[in-house]
């Protein structure tokens, strides 16, 4: 199905923007950048999860006098963090509540004398009993954070569910655990501060969100916005990795270099990088589960905990996110979803692709088995008989007003992947082979943009701009970190101007340059930003036609001819345009009702899975993707983002462990924090149907988080289709699996996976 208007440049695969200089090595990145007099820095760390802070001495043999020093007590503003809620300090002053907590900060012009210094900074603790569990938080002993431990909690109810168990013909129970995953991106944090009385702070560094580095840094120095200045470099990746934590970094040098009165670089190596960042909360779901006879559902009872960490940092949000997503995209009568974000003493977790749908859509799948198994239901039919369709109400109550066609993405994955034939082969070769094959589904939805009010709060203003030097340029503070942002807005803008994609650029991504368009997060780039793109862009076309005598056709020399009658007599040529809801969406954040997203997209995803009875190592063969996601802007750039998102949910599933010990990460390298390789990712076949929301950049929803939902419960589900066996925690390693698979191996030779 597909409903696309035809158009000249979106909807091409049109070359990246910045794909030739990072393929020939122009691009630069912040370790590239060399200001000069520039020093380096690096910090000084919590050695103990939990405990007051009694002395911070220094070893006189080493000459201090060379060093700049800055602790808590060098802080001009307010020693926090400005994020959602305030209560991650810049630098530890009195108490540290995790390992790798910043205590001190150290610069020096040789990098190499700095790992001498860090080991001569001797700092003695009053160890405080710690929590490192989501059940050690809930007991409340000791109180580690607040007076309860207890970040954020949302009650969503819907309907009564308390009086539909009575008229169940079954009730089925489960538990799911995910774990904690690293984000990995190719290019470690890292950043430049510089400070000047006259000028402030200015920061350059490898970020998602300028403008969240920006309010960090206002709050930190205790200086005006104009006195702050934030730009974005070359980003190697991010994944939300770098949403947050830039702000504490970006704070850490610009302090460094106020005090040393020289720019100061501070980039992480690998080690530290593991070891002091975010990762993705791990989660605890229990699902109580009503249906009739039939498999309907009838009541959802849902108990869901996160671990949050230290620090608040986004667990409101994340833990937000994973309520909505909660039930899946089924119709329920009566929900009651009950979450809970607790404080325990690691390092804070943070946003992390899909940040909270993916724990709640493993476990709504997973159960959604689960129910199949205990009903003698193929798991396809009980979907199909719950999915929401048109005109029905999510748990939230918010009516589907758009199109939903899960039915046909479902027929299509599963006609596309063989589902009913490969099953039926593998029943047949499983129990003569010491490799059993398997066949596990997925389907979900992802809200796209900020929930609920989010969008109305952030009121994001973008647009574009017209040089002298005959280019035109998209104003937004979105930012490239490899996901296609430079490419997919410039597309909507020369599409909606009528001139070719050469033409347009994007300005730099400088707090001094460009306007708040909002964060790079939640999926919102395409359908919130590139809609004030299209806006901004149509907006200027009628100026020209009405003030600078543009024909209704015309080539690009006519075009910037009319820029320059405009210029000559308005000044520059700008035009901007602020976000405007669409006016069917309403959120009660008090009630938690209501329009919880603009939009969603919709997929279903299909495993094939082996898993090797004798070594109890799981591996996918293959795997299947179809997605309903609006317009697609970018058909090479969208089905990267969708084999990439598969990939580190596959990696989610079977191989990403953090491994803990007294709060410290005990496997932060890449030789023991194993992620999946070219070797382990199996061919994913792609597939797109297309329906233009309205409200979005040419049709577009969120397209970057919505292909990790799905991967790990379709992976366990194809586990279970192969071996019998239920399984009900990721990652799922082999010694998870053994003495669960007593499978007895056949006499011949087995194959491998």
């Amino acid at each position: 199905m597909s409903t696309s208007a035809k158009t000249r440049i979106v909807g091409s695969s049109v070359p990246r923007k910045e794909g030739v200089d990072k393929l020939t090595g122009r691009a630069r990145y912040v370790d590239d950048m060399h200001l000069e007099g520039m020093w380096h820095g690096v910090t000084v760390r919590s050695a103990i999860a939990r405990g007051l802070i009694r002395s911070i001495t220094f070893n006189p043999g080493i000459d201090w006098s060379e060093f700049t020093v800055v602790t808590a007590a060098d802080i001009p503003g307010k020693n926090h963090i400005q994020l959602i809620f305030s209560d991650q300090p810049c630098l530890a002053a009195d108490q540290v509540n995790h390992c790798e907590e910043a205590i001190v900060l150290l610069a020096h012009p040789n990098r190499q004398r700095l790992r001498e210094a860090i080991a001569a900074v001797h700092i003695e603790y009053d160890p405080l009993p710690p929590v490192f569990t989501i059940e050690e938080s809930e007991r409340q002993d000791p109180i580690v954070w607040g007076a309860d431990n207890l970040f954020k909690s949302f009650l969503l109810e819907k309907g009564n569910v308390d009086d539909a168990w009575a008229g169940a013909a079954h009730v089925i129970e489960g538990e799911y655990r995910t774990g904690a995953q690293e984000h990995l991106y190719i290019e470690n944090n890292g950043v430049i501060g510089e400070y000047s009385e006259a000028e402030g702070v200015t920061v350059w560094g490898s970020l998602q969100c300028p403008y969240y580095v920006h309010k960090s840094l206002m709050a930190v120095f205790g200086l005006p916005e104009d006195k702050v200045r934030v730009i974005q470099t070359e980003t190697g990746g991010a994944f939300g990795g770098k949403e947050d934590f830039p702000s504490v970094i970006g704070s850490h040098a610009a302090l460094l270099a106020r005090k040393a009165g020289r720019p100061v670089k501070m980039i992480y190596d690998r080690l530290e990088d593991l070891a002091a960042t975010p990762k993705r909360h791990p989660s605890r779901i229990r699902h109580r589960t009503a249906v009739d006879a039939s498999g309907k559902l009838l009541a959802m009872d849902i108990d869901l905990a996160t671990d949050g960490g230290a620090y608040s940092t986004l667990s409101s949000t994340v833990l937000s996110r994973a309520t909505l997503h909660a039930c899946g995209p089924y119709y329920c009568p009566n929900v009651r979803v009950r979450s809970r974000s607790w404080a325990t003493n690691t390092v804070p977790y943070g946003a992390f692709r899909g940040f909270g749908a993916p724990q709640a859509t493993f476990a709504i799948e997973r159960h959604i088995d689960e129910i199949a198994a205990a009903l003698a239901m193929d798991p396809v039919e009980l979907r199909r008989r719950n999915f929401l369709r048109d005109g029905m109400t999510t748990a939230t109550q918010q009516v589907m007003r758009e199109s939903v066609i899960l039915e046909e993405l479902l027929d299509r994955a599963l006609r596309e992947s063989d589902y009913y034939g490969r099953k039926k082969r593998f029943a047949l070769e499983n129990p003569n082979n010491a490799i059993r094959r398997g066949m596990g589904i997925a389907a979900f939805f992802h809200g796209s943009g900020f929930t609920g009010s989010g969008e109305r709060y952030l009121n994001s203003l973008a647009g574009i701009d017209v040089t002298p030097e005959k280019e035109v340029r998209v104003l937004v503070s979105s930012t490239e970190f490899g996901q296609g942002t430079n490419t997919i807005l410039t597309q909507i803008a020369a599409e909606a101007l009528g001139l070719d994609a050469a033409h347009v650029v994007m300005a730099p991504p400088d707090t001094r340059v460009v306007p708040n368009s909002g964060p790079t997060v939640a999926s919102r780039t395409a359908m919130v930003v590139g809609k004030l793109i299209e806006r901004a862009s149509l907006q200027l076309l009628r100026r020209l036609r009405e003030q600078a005598r543009l024909g209704g056709e015309f080539d690009s020399d006519e075009f910037f001819s009319a820029c320059e009658r405009l210029r000559s007599s308005c000044g520059d040529v700008v035009s901007l345009c602020r976000y405007e809801a669409p006016p069917d969406i309403f959120w009660d954040d008090q009630k938690y009702q209501g329009e919880a997203y603009p939009a969603f997209a919709w997929s279903v995803q299909i495993a094939q899975v082996a898993v090797d009875t004798l070594t109890y190592a799981a591996q996918v063969e293959e795997f299947w993707s179809v997605q309903e996601a609006g317009r697609v802007l970018n058909p090479v750039l969208a089905g990267g983002q969708i084999e990439g998102g598969i990939a580190q949910g596959i990696g989610y599933a079977l191989y990403e462990k953090v491994q803990w010990q007294d709060g410290h990460m005990r496997n932060n390298q890449m030789t023991n924090y194993i992620m999946p390789t070219a070797e382990d990712v199996p061919p994913i076949h792609v597939y797109f149907e297309e329906i233009p929301f309205r409200h979005g950049g040419f049709g577009a929803k969120g397209i970057g988080e919505l292909p990790h939902d799905g991967p790990a419960p379709a992976v366990l589900n194809a586990i279970r289709d192969a071996t019998g066996v239920s399984f009900h925690a990721i990652p799922l390693l082999p010694e998870d699996m053994l003495g669960k698979l007593a499978v007895p191996a056949p006499a011949e030779e087995p194959a491998t996976v």
